[in-house]
C-alpha cells in the first residue's frame, strides 16, 4: 500500500487515476454490447432453448434500465460520507472483474443455464459500479488543484470514455476476422480478459493518490443523508440538471447507437460503416476534449454548452443529408461533425457545470443523480422513438433532424436555468455565481 506521502495529487496522477478507469467503463459496456450482437446468442442463449429470450434482454438493459441509476446512488451515497477516492476503487474493482469474470465465463453448453444467469449478475455488477464511475472521476479530477483549470481537469476523464469506445470497437473487430470456429471458442473472450491489464494500471494509480482537496475541507459539513439533504435544499438545481442532461443524452444515443441500425437497415450499407464512423467520431472526440477544456475555463460553462446546443440544431439537416447520401466517407464525416463540435462541447461544459452547481456535501449525490436517471428515462428509448418516427414518416429521414432540433433546444433552455459557475470554490467558499446581465451573485 502507499504511504501518506506517496499518496500526493500531482496533475498526471489524477489525469492517470481517473481517465484510466473511464477506459475501462466505456471499454467494458462497448465490448459487452457488441458481445451481445455478435456471440452472447450462440454462447449462453441457444435459440432452441426455452426461456433465453428473455434472459437475453435482461442481461442487455439490466445495466441500462437497473443496476446503473441504482449502483450510481448507492456509491455517490458512500462517496459523500466517505470519500472519493474510495468509491473510485470500489467502482474500478466491481466494473473490471465483471468484465475479466465475463471473459472466463463457461457457455451454456458446459454448466447449463447457469450460464446466462451468471452472465446477467456480472452484468449487473458493471453497471452497479459504471453508475458512479464517471462523476466519481471528474469529482476527484475537480476537487484536486487550481480553480482556473477545473474545466480542463473535469473535462478530462471524458477522454477516457472516448478512447474506450473506440478501443472496444477495434480490439473486438480484430478478433472478429479470425476463422469463425476459432473465434466462436477463445477469439471472442480475449478483448474482455485483456481488461485486466486496464485494472491493474488503474487499481496502482488510484490507491496512491490522497482524498480530494474539496472533501478534506470541508469534512466537517458531512450529512447522514446526502441525498435527503440535496432533495431539500436544491431541488431546483437538481430538477435543472436532470433536464439539461436528458436530452444530452438522448442525441448522444441518436448519434452512436442509433446511427448503427440506420446505416444498416434504413440505408442498406454493410454494419463495418457505421461502426468506422464511431470509430472515427470517438477519435475526433478524444482530440476535442482539450480544445473545449480550454474554452470553458476561459468563457465559462454556459457559453460552452450553447455553442454545442447550437451546433446540433444548424448541423441537424445537412447531418441527416449528408447519412441519406449513402456514400460512406460522407456518412463518417457527420458522425465526426455532431461528436466533435456538438455533443463533445455539451459533455465538457456538463462536468465542471454540475460539479459546480450543488456544495461539497452532496456533490456526488447530486451529479450522478442528474445523470443517471436523466439518461435512464431519456437515453434508453431514444433509439426506438427514432426508428419508430421514420417507420411513420414511410422512411423519410426528416424526423430524425427535427428530433436532434428539439433535444438540443431542449437542454439549450434548461441551461438557461443554471447559473455560470465558473468561479465557484469547491470547498464551499463562493467567489462568484452571476447569471448574465442579473447583477448578482449566488451561493453553490
Amino acid at each position: 500500500m502507499a504511504t501518506d506521502v506517496d499518496r500526493v495529487n500531482t496533475g498526471p496522477r489524477v489525469v492517470t487515476a481517473t481517465v484510466v478507469g473511464t477506459v475501462i467503463e466505456s471499454y467494458d459496456l462497448a465490448l459487452f454490447g457488441l458481445g451481445a450482437a455478435l456471440v452472447f446468442g450462440e454462447q449462453f442463449f441457444p435459440e432452441t432453448r426455452p426461456g433465453t429470450a428473455m434472459l437475453a434482454s435482461l442481461a442487455t438493459f439490466a445495466v441500462g434500465l437497473l443496476a446503473r441509476p441504482i449502483g450510481g446512488i448507492v456509491m455517490s451515497h458512500l462517496g459523500d460520507r466517505l470519500g472519493r477516492v474510495p468509491v473510485l476503487v470500489l467502482t474500478l474493482l466491481l466494473m473490471g472483474t465483471a468484465t475479466v469474470g465475463i471473459g472466463l465465463l463457461p457457455g451454456y453448453e458446459t454448466i447449463g443455464v447457469a450460464a446466462p444467469i451468471l452472465l446477467v449478475v456480472l452484468r449487473v455488477a458493471q453497471g452497479f459500479g459504471a453508475g458512479a464511475e464517471y462523476v466519481g472521476a471528474i469529482l476527484v479530477a475537480a476537487e484536486s488543484g487550481p480553480r482556473e483549470r477545473r474545466g480542463m481537469r473535469a473535462g478530462q476523464p471524458s477522454i477516457g470514455y472516448f478512447a474506450g469506445i473506440v478501443l472496444a470497437t477495434v480490439m473486438f473487430a480484430g478478433f472478429a476476422t479470425l476463422p469463425p470456429d476459432q473465434f466462436a471458442a477463445w477469439g471472442w473472450r480475449v478483448p474482455f480478459l485483456l481488461s485486466v491489464l486496464t485494472l491493474a494500471v488503474g487499481l496502482y494509480t488510484r490507491t496512491r493518490i490522497s482524498e480530494t482537496e474539496a472533501f478534506q475541507a470541508s469534512s466537517e459539513r458531512r450529512v447522514r443523508l446526502p441525498l435527503c439533504d440535496l432533495i431539500r435544499r436544491r431541488p431546483g438545481r437538481l430538477l435543472v440538471a436532470f433536464a439539461a442532461n436528458g436530452p444530452f443524452v438522448a442525441v448522444y444515443y441518436l448519434v452512436s447507437v442509433y446511427l448503427l441500425s440506420y446505416v444498416s437497415r434504413t440505408l442498406g450499407l454493410p454494419p463495418a460503416v457505421g461502426l468506422t464512423a464511431n470509430v472515427v467520431a470517438g477519435t475526433a472526440a478524444v482530440l476535442a476534449v482539450p480544445l473545449f477544456g480550454r474554452l470553458v475555463d476561459r468563457v465559462g460553462r454556459r457559453p460552452v454548452w450553447f455553442f454545442g446546443c447550437l451546433f446540433l440544431m444548424a448541423f441537424a439537416g445537412p447531418m441527416v443529408l449528408l447519412l441519406d447520401t449513402g456514400r460512406p466517407v460522407l456518412i463518417v464525416a457527420a458522425a465526426t461533425m455532431a461528436m466533435a463540435f456538438g455533443l463533445v462541447a455539451m459533455g465538457v461544459a456538463q462536468a465542471s457545470l454540475f460539479i459546480e452547481m450543488f456544495e461539497t456535501r452532496h456533490r456526488f449525490s447530486g451529479v450522478v443523480v442528474a445523470r443517471e436517471t436523466s439518461a435512464a428515462l431519456f437515453g434508453g428509448p431514444t433509439p426506438f422513438v427514432a426508428a419508430a418516427l421514420v417507420q411513420a414518416a414511410g422512411g423519410a429521414s426528416w424526423p430524425l433532424a427535427v428530433l436532434i432540433v428539439v433535444l438540443a433546444a431542449a437542454s439549450l433552455v434548461a441551461v438557461l436555468f443554471a447559473p455560470e459557475t465558473r468561479a465557484v470554490d469547491l470547498a464551499g467558499q463562493v467567489v462568484a455565481s452571476r447569471r448574465p446581465g442579473s447583477g448578482t451573485s449566488s451561493s453553490t
